[in-house]
């Protein structure tokens, strides 16, 4: 479990992240909702100590974070970077293998670690395996980036826009083959994004941030058809009828024709 207890960051006088709480479940999928400058990012970084908090404290499993070495504390984490922040004198396979080298694992166990992941993210260990970064496409350095943060089974992973560098093709095929891994079904996963379709597709609970605070936190359905104010309102709007739609049964005929007239409505 994650404990976030009224954190703050302030850069020269300015606010970043204002007074923030939340709880993040065993097992949970969160993500963090807003524009560019809203803090989520901010926040992200607060959790494994890459940015330190101006106040305020963060517990994991029971213990307070600025109680651990920062490196102790980032080998238990996953991190996904947008732009994957891959090794370029690495291969790909020793790429994926970092942490697993840190924490002391035989070179063979760390191998065939790296060759398994590679195998369910579809990247040929064959012919990748000892390939560099800038020999493979966006896609698929993105995959490696992925690969390399699950490698130690961490029980946390804090993705940073994952997808957001990638084509829209691209990013749909990373996307589902990322939620297909079955090593997900155990990980607290924390995602940044400013993506609203992403977001409720991933996410259990969504915080929806603005200025550096929540403005509303809870389920896709409940941000969607149980605005807590009007920003929050007006922050879907522009999506409204793509994700009504996709939370309505396709069978639900009658309820699908109210979201497409709510959606006319709004247009006209």
């Amino acid at each position: 479990m994650i404990v976030v207890k009224n954190i703050t960051k302030s850069f020269d006088g300015f606010k970043a992240v204002d007074n923030i709480s939340f709880t993040v479940e065993e097992g949970e999928t969160i993500v963090f909702l807003g524009m560019s400058g809203c803090g989520k990012t901010t926040l992200l970084k607060m959790i494994n100590r890459l940015i330190e908090p101006s106040s305020g404290e963060i517990w994991i499993n029971g213990q307070k974070i600025n109680e651990q070495r920062p490196e102790d504390l980032r080998k238990k984490m996953g991190y996904v970077f947008q732009n994957n922040g891959l090794f370029p004198h690495y291969s790909i396979a020793e790429n994926i293998g970092t942490v697993p080298r840190l924490l002391g694992w035989e070179k063979e166990k760390t191998r065939a670690r790296a060759i398994a992941l590679m195998e369910k993210l579809h990247l040929a260990p064959e012919k990748y395996a000892s390939a560099y970064p800038n020999q493979l496409s966006g896609g698929q350095q993105q995959r490696v980036g992925i690969a390399r943060a699950l490698a130690a089974y961490p029980p946390v992973l804090l993705m940073d826009e994952p997808f957001g560098a990638l084509d829209p093709i691209t990013r749909a095929h990373v996307k589902k083959d990322f939620k297909e891994l079955d090593e997900l079904k155990t990980k607290t996963i924390i995602l940044v994004t400013h993506d609203v379709q992403e977001a409720f597709e991933l996410a259990d609970r969504i915080f929806l941030l603005d200025k550096g605070r929540i403005v509303q936190q809870g389920t896709p359905d409940q941000l969607l058809f149980q605005p807590a104010n009007e920003y929050v309102q007006s922050f879907f709007d522009d999506q409204r009828f793509q994700l009504e739609a996709a939370r309505i049964a396709a069978t639900d005929y009658p309820a699908l024709m109210h979201a497409f007239d709510h959606f006319k409505n709004r247009q006209s």
